[in-house]
């Protein structure tokens, strides 16, 4: 091609139109454009050019002989690469590229993927397998390095209130040394930053194990109790029960708590995670509620102690504009307010729902930050905090309004949008409620900085670059929490004898019921085994009648029905493999995980209709049994080594049986059904 001849470095890696003998031009496809060497006319500005990313074309080029002509091009094609103007954010890890670090958490990713770039660029000579093995090892591994040298920073993780520091990474609040040094040094500081453990706990799904025993959990919550008391008045206690749980193992150790020297106004039970369990039968809250105040009575809690018991789900929002009335209404009789509750009974969701709710002061939202929450039990290590508002009559009886107003709408005049997040909620939980906020500040709008010089330079000219201001973290003023008072989420106590403390993280997720449960019914015959994963089993012996046992636990667990002579091979040969899911991890894992250990149990039949007991498998779940009238079972149930096994007798659910469809034939298995959300604060619709 005579008409490349005079630029053939240029010709060769343009994509454009080329121009043929005959002076017409010929369309090429565009092409991302790279430089692979000096460029005519531009010297060594040609070659540190190199890539351009992403460019394209989409007119017409025709390079023409002279060099000279091609400058302009070249110049524009330099500069454009330079500038980088508006190809979204930098993609990740491009610290290693040498580009500005430009990430939402400035602790841990440059190493993950380091960790990752370096797996890609190494040979791999034992196979695929080899790989994963090394991803595994390299990327499970906590990245930075600890520096024992430097002191405790004094500033809090806004994830799990940990104190910062980089001196032991089997400590909570610890973030690598490069990071540390790399944050105290910007405008910020450490504000705002989190821990190893939280970032990994938000972004991975891993906790890290933390040497923290159980006597330093209570120790903070009970030094945060007992501090002076705020206007006179003792802190108000918002115990959270998991109602999952039942009976509640740390319940009893609540009046512990309320020594002497803590003069609290009170203590609210909150029951949480309601949304997980289906309604088996009309009224079914209400018998929840009945549990609950039975529960406390045994627990030694005084009538004149207990404020009242409420169901909430803070994931789903029901039943939380009811428990923010309730606190409104403690304001004058109490000071501070207190999260209490065991590890994973939903602490952080509830502060974090109720941080965004008419309960905290209208601008805590952009001040403070969110807790960290996982379903890995003892997320919370310290105390996180927000000012609680003063609900004077004006803004009690503004709120009543809205809610008045949102309790006429029907699920129709809901926007697209809030209908979106609605039937997100419905696939969640089976109750689900709708949180506003009456109280909102007034954000400003942006100002737009016009800069004429960013907008008007000519050819040969380089645009300048404006140094982005640091966006300045909001505070409170000292009038606006000097006579406030606080909404605590402290530590979550460590449950003992729980199923749950030996497990690795991923089986925990598969344990821990995200979604609402969706009841599994098998009748089984006197000689039948039914597993629950690994974690549980129960044996029918002996019975003149088949029974009915109702599994109620997470979708994720599987559920194995076997013969009793067949039970004990069953489990040598899948326990920690893909059939019963969990553990996980082969006969390697099985070895240092605790046997199951039996424990006989006789029940007697109350009707095909209603179940006599809940066996309930320590926090693995629980299965419900139903039997024909006088109807009496000998079962043999068991969970590992060191964990609880409770006979709950009257069950939780007594009708659960009844959600079930027709008999699968062949097989000891229902069908499932799941029972339809309800909505909470909707108006609903009668069908004419």
């Amino acid at each position: 091609m005579a008409a490349a001849g005079g630029c053939p470095g240029a010709h060769r890696e343009l994509g454009g139109c080329w121009r043929s003998g005959d002076g017409r031009g010929t369309a090429a496809p565009a092409l991302a454009v790279t430089a692979k060497g000096p460029a005519p006319g531009l010297g060594d500005a040609g070659a540190a050019a190199q890539p351009f990313p992403f460019l394209f074309f989409p007119f017409p080029f025709s390079p023409c002989p002279a060099a000279a002509m091609h400058r302009p091009c070249w110049a524009l094609l330099a500069r454009l690469a330079r500038a980088r103007p508006c190809w979204g954010a930098p993609r990740r890890g491009a610290a290693l590229r040498g580009e500005e670090e430009q990430f939402v958490f400035l602790e841990y990713e440059p190493e993950l993927e380091a960790a990752r770039g370096e797996l890609k660029a190494e040979e791999h000579p034992r196979g695929p397998a080899a790989s994963r093995e090394r991803r595994a090892r390299v990327v499970g591994a906590p990245p930075g390095r600890p520096e024992p040298s430097v002191p405790p920073s004094g500033v809090s993780c806004s994830g799990c209130g940990a104190e910062l520091q980089c001196r032991d990474g089997a400590q909570p609040g610890f973030v690598p040394a490069d990071k540390y040094h790399r944050l105290e040094e910007s405008p910020a500081g450490l504000r705002g930053a989190v821990c190893q453990r939280c970032w990994l706990l938000a972004h991975h799904g891993r906790a890290l194990r933390l040497q923290l025993p159980p006597e330093q959990h209570r120790r903070v919550v009970s030094a945060a109790l007992q501090s002076p008391a705020r206007h006179g008045r003792g802190p108000l206690l918002l115990y959270l029960l998991d109602v999952l749980e039942l009976p509640d193992p740390l319940l009893p150790q609540l009046p512990e708590l309320l020594s002497p020297q803590v003069p609290a106004a009170g203590v609210l039970v909150v029951g949480t995670k309601v949304d997980l369990l289906p309604a088996d039968s009309p009224g079914h809250l209400g018998r929840l509620r009945q549990r609950l105040e039975a529960a406390c009575a045994q627990a030694g809690l005084r009538r004149d102690a207990l404020v009242d018991v409420r169901l909430v789900s803070a994931k789903t929002g029901f039943g939380l504009e009811g428990l923010v009335s309730r606190l409104q209404r403690s304001w004058k009789c109490a000071g501070d307010v207190y999260l209490l509750g065991a590890t994973n009974s939903g602490k952080s969701t509830l502060f974090n729902a109720l941080l965004r709710s008419d309960y905290c002061k209208s601008r805590a939202p952009d001040v403070v930050d969110r807790a960290t929450v996982s379903p890995w039990p003892g997320t919370t290590l310290n105390l996180l905090k927000f000012p609680i508002i003063n609900p004077t009559c004006d803004r009690i009886f503004r709120r009543q309004e809205r809610l008045k107003e949102e309790a006429l709408k029907t699920e129709d005049q809901l926007s697209s949008e809030e209908k979106r997040h609605l039937n997100r909620l419905k696939k969640q939980g089976y109750l689900v409620g709708r949180v506003g906020r009456t109280f909102q500040r007034q954000k400003s709008s942006p100002l737009i900085e016009f800069d004429p010089d960013m907008l008007s330079y000519s050819i040969d000219e380089d645009p300048s670059h404006s140094q982005k201001k640091p966006k300045e973290k909001e505070e409170f003023t000292y009038n606006e929490v000097k006579d406030a008072r606080w909404c605590f989420d402290t530590p979550g106590i460590v449950k003992e004898n729980c199923v749950l403390n030996l497990l690795t993280d991923k089986e925990v997720k598969l344990v821990m019921p995200a979604k609402a449960i969706i009841p599994r019914t098998y009748i089984l015959k006197p000689g039948m085994v039914l597993f629950l994963a690994a974690l549980g089993r129960v044996d029918y012996l002996q019975g003149e009648k088949p029974a009915w046992f109702s599994v109620v636990a997470s979708n994720l667990l599987p559920v194995h029905i076997s013969t009793l002579s067949n039970a004990d091979a069953i489990y040598e040969k899948h326990a920690g493999e893909e059939l019963l899911k969990v553990p996980m991890g082969g006969k390697e894992r099985m070895k240092e995980f605790p046997p199951l250990v039996p424990q006989d149990i006789t029940l007697k039949g109350v009707g095909t209709t209603e179940a006599v007991a809940d066996i309930k498998l320590s926090s693995a779940g629980w299965v419900a049994v139903t039997a024909h009238e006088e109807a009496e079972l000998l079962l043999r149930a068991y969970t590992p080594r060191g964990t609880e096994l409770v006979v709950r007798e009257p069950p939780l659910l007594p009708c659960i049986s009844s959600i079930r469809g027709a008999r699968i034939a062949g097989t000891a298995a229902y069908r499932t059904k799941k029972p339809p959300a309800l909505v909470e604060n909707l108006k609903t619709m009668k069908n004419s």
